[in-house]
C-alpha cells in the first residue's frame, strides 16, 4: 500500500447489491471508469466480493464492494448469497441495483429488510436504461421500495445507524422517499447523478470532520511520547498502521510527537522540559512502561485508542471488567481483523492466552477467528477479545460488537485485556473518563 493512499478501513464502503446478472459490476465499472469487475453474460460471474477504492469527487476516499448474487441458487450459490448479505456488515452506503426486466422481488426485498435493520442508507439503481425503448419502470419500482420499506415501519428512511462508518455512531440516514434512479453502464446515462447521490448521502450521514483518534485528548501545542517497540510482524522498514494513524492524528491536532523504543523512555522523560501529556504505548509493554512512567502521567495504549476509534469504547471497557468473572475452562474466542502468519511468541496466539491464564489461575479453552469471517453463534463463549480493528472500517467493528452484545457475550480488546491482566486497567481507561 502506497503511504499517500487512504487505507481502506477509513474509507466509507458503498455496498453494490442486486441479482445475478442485474448489471453490479458493469454498474462499478462505469463509476470507477476502470474495467474493476469481472463482466459476463453468465450469471454468478461475481462469487467473491471484489473491492475498489477510489477517490469520489465531493465524497473523499471510498471503497466500492461488487458482491455475488443475492438470488443465487443451489448449495454454493446459496453460500455466494449469504456471503453477500454478510457484506452488509461493513457497509457504509448501500446500492440497490435491479434489472428493469426483473423487476422487484423476494431478493431484493431480503434486502431492504436487513439494510432497515441496519439503519444504513441505501439507493436503488435501476439498470440498462439504455434499452427501456421509451417505458421507463422507475414508478414501479419506487412504489414497490417505498412499500418494502412501510412494511418494515421506516417511514420511508433508514433509522438513525446504529453502527456508523468514518463518523461517529447514530447519524447515518437514508434520503427520504428512498431514491431510485435509471441508469446505463452502456451510455453512461445517469451515472453522474447516482454519484451525485452518493456524495450528498455521505456528506449528510459523515460530515466533513475525520473523527479523532487521540487529537480530542489533548491541546495544541502539547507533547505524546508513543512508546513503540519494533513489532516482528510489521513489515521491513515500516511502522504498523496503528502507529503511523496516531503520529498523522497528532500532527493534525497541532501537537508533538515523540516516538522512543521502550528501554529509551526514562531518558526521553528525563531530557523532555515538561512532561508529556499523554503516553501511548504499545499493550505488549504495558507493564514496563506502566513502572517506568510516575502515575501523574496519563497512559493508555494504541489498541485502546483503536477501541475508541473504531468501536464502542464504553462497552469494549465493560467487557475488559468483565474478564474478573472468568473462571478456569471457560471459552474464550480471541477474534482478528487480519490474517497474518502467528510469529513465535504472536500477542493473539502466545502472550495473551499465557498473561490471561496467569491471572485467571488455570486453563482457558481458547479459540481464534481470522479474517473477514467471524462465527455466526457466539453463545458459546464466556468472553471474546478482539484485536484493535485498525484493517476494519468501523462499521464492521460496530457489527462485531453488536453481534456480542446479542449473545449476551461480553467483548473487549487487546490493549483492555492486556491491562487488566497487568492490573492497570483502570490507569489506561482514565485518559477517557472511564
Amino acid at each position: 500500500m502506497s503511504l499517500s493512499k487512504t487505507p481502506r478501513a477509513n474509507r466509507v464502503h458503498i455496498g453494490i447489491f442486486g441479482r445475478r446478472n442485474a448489471g453490479k459490476s458493469s454498474l462499478i465499472n462505469a463509476i470507477t471508469g476502470q474495467d474493476t469487475a469481472l463482466v459476463s453474460d453468465t450469471p454468478g460471474t461475481t462469487t467473491d466480493p471484489v473491492y475498489k477504492s477510489m477517490e469520489l469527487p465531493g465524497a473523499g476516499p471510498v471503497v466500492f464492494i461488487d458482491t455475488p448474487g443475492i438470488d443465487d441458487v443451489g448449495g454454493l450459490g446459496q453460500a455466494r448469497a449469504e456471503r453477500a448479505l454478510k457484506i452488509l456488515g461493513s457497509t457504509d452506503v448501500a446500492v440497490l441495483v435491479i434489472d428493469p426486466f426483473e423487476g422487484f422481488g423476494e431478493p431484493e426485498e431480503t434486502l431492504i429488510k436487513e439494510v432497515i435493520s441496519r439503519s444504513m442508507p441505501v439507493v436503488t439503481a435501476v439498470t440498462k436504461q439504455d434499452t427501456w425503448a421509451g417505458r421507463s419502470p422507475l414508478d414501479g419500482v419506487r412504489s414497490q421500495v417505498k412499500a418494502a420499506f412501510s412494511q418494515s415501519g421506516s417511514g420511508g428512511s433508514a433509522h438513525p445507524a446504529k453502527a456508523g462508518g468514518k463518523g461517529s455512531a447514530g447519524s447515518a440516514k437514508a434520503e427520504s422517499p428512498p431514491v431510485v434512479l435509471g441508469v446505463s453502464a452502456v451510455t453512461g446515462q445517469g451515472i453522474r447523478e447516482l454519484t451525485a447521490c452518493l456524495c450528498r448521502i455521505i456528506k449528510h450521514t459523515f460530515g466533513d470532520a475525520e473523527p479523532a483518534i487521540v487529537g480530542d485528548l489533548l491541546s495544541p501545542g502539547d507533547t505524546a511520547f508513543l512508546v513503540v517497540p519494533l513489532d516482528l510482524q510489521a513489515p521491513k522498514g515500516r511502522l504498523i498502521l496503528p502507529q503511523v494513524q496516531v503520529i498523522r492524528d497528532l500532527l493534525d491536532h497541532e501537537c508533538t510527537a515523540v516516538m522512543v523504543k521502550t528501554g529509551n523512555l526514562p531518558d526521553a522523560l528525563a531530557n523532555s522540559k515538561r512532561p508529556p501529556a499523554l503516553v501511548i504505548t504499545d499493550s505488549q509493554v504495558f507493564e514496563e512502561v506502566n513502572e517506568i512512567l510516575p502515575a501523574s502521567i496519563p497512559l493508555t495504549s494504541f489498541s485502546i485508542l483503536f477501541a475508541r476509534y473504531k468501536g464502542d469504547l464504553a462497552q469494549l471497557a465493560r467487557g475488559a471488567r468483565a474478564l474478573a468473572d472468568l473462571k478456569p475452562h471457560d471459552k474464550v474466542l480471541i477474534a482478528e481483523a487480519c490474517t497474518h502468519h502467528p510469529i513465535a511468541d504472536d500477542i493473539g496466539t502466545v502472550k495473551i492466552p499465557r498473561w490471561l491464564q496467569e491471572t485467571v489461575g488455570g486453563p482457558l479453552d481458547f479459540s481464534w477467528q481470522r479474517g473477514t469471517d467471524y462465527p455466526a453463534d457466539l453463545s458459546e463463549y464466556k468472553v471474546i477479545i478482539h484485536c484493535g480493528g485498525c484493517m476494519l472500517n468501523r462499521r464492521a467493528m460496530l457489527t462485531r460488537i453488536e453481534a456480542a452484545e446479542s449473545a449476551g457475550v461480553p467483548i473487549t480488546n487487546y490493549g483492555m485485556a492486556i491491562a487488566y491482566t497487568k492490573g492497570i486497567l483502570e490507569r489506561a481507561l482514565e485518559p477517557f473518563g472511564l
